[in-house]
């Protein structure tokens, strides 16, 4: 590379102003990273982005994955710095911290203008926000009082059969026969899957009767909201077929998961950061 094609690097870098989102959910901390230019035209670059579980100190794990973010760049300060999620008061960092809700929308929103309708499954609780064609908020449900229809009853569910949380989605695409699990909520729900087991129920149709139970209470909350297209899944739990699946055919409707579903939080943060530049 040229020395003067380097000294163009330099000075686009320099040009342009850091700005993050931290996003601490009760199972995992992300953060992204934006450079944004308002040189003519206003320009955005993702940067960095992480994603790491939370344990038990999520103050220490948000400090290190600004420090970490920092480091990878080669920089000292962010411009600006918006926290999210379960645990967005712990952020020290933090210049501002905001609900959840608008940073979902806002981050999805982004990703893709046609979406209006955004469910989001967490580790521990689960959400419905409707957005219009401006991506303002119209409403949203959400269930933070109990942890069936999230991450976690998937992950304790997993535990109990046995089978890797990464492949718990594929299997349940297997079934055609999803058992029926009466119990909603988790800790009777993981004896009650046991107690198939032991009578000698299908594995398979046990995992997809799991995720059909998930796909129901989330439609129970969708429903409190309404439907409108275009439907998006956010969330570590968009990841998992299975669950997609299941929702698509209780509502009846094709829905998109966006790139790096999880990161969408600390995406819709980081967009919100960059609005505080000047």
């Amino acid at each position: 590379m040229s020395i003067l094609l380097i000294l163009l690097k330099i000075i686009e870098v320099c040009d342009m102003d850091l700005v993050a989102g931290i996003d601490i959910g009760s199972l995992t901390a992300k953060i992204v990273v934006l450079a944004v230019s308002n040189k003519i035209n206003t320009s955005i670059q993702q940067k960095y982005s992480f994603i790491r579980r939370v344990g038990y100190n999520p103050t220490g794990i948000a400090e290190s994955l600004v420090n970490d973010a920092k480091d990878a760049i080669g920089t000292e300060n962010f411009a600006y710095t918006i926290s999210t999620g379960y645990g967005r008061k712990l952020v020290k960092a933090a210049n501002e911290n905001i609900t959840e809700i608008t940073c979902h929308a806002t981050g999805a929103f982004f990703v893709n203008p046609n979406i209006r309708t955004i469910i989001d499954i967490g580790g521990q609780d689960s959400k419905v926000i409707q957005i219009n064609e401006d991506g303002q908020i119209q409403d949203f449900e959400m269930n933070d009082k109990c942890s069936a229809g999230t991450g976690r009853f998937l992950e304790v569910m997993a535990n109990a059969l046995e089978v890797e949380l990464s492949e718990f989605g594929n299997q349940a695409l297997i079934s055609t026969n999803p058992a029926s699990i009466s119990s909603t909520c988790t800790v009777f729900a993981e004896s009650e899957v046991i107690s198939r087991l032991n009578q000698g129920a299908n594995r398979l149709d046990i995992i997809a009767g799991i995720h059909k139970t998930i796909a129901n209470k989330i439609a129970a909350l969708t429903a409190r909201v309404g439907i409108i297209p275009l439907i998006a899944l956010t969330g570590g739990v968009a990841l998992n077929p299975g669950v997609k699946k299941m929702l698509e055919h209780q509502m009846n409707a094709p829905i998109e998961v966006p790139p790096n579903p999880q990161m969408i939080g600390a995406l819709g943060a980081a967009l919100l950061a960059s609005k505080h530049l000047k």
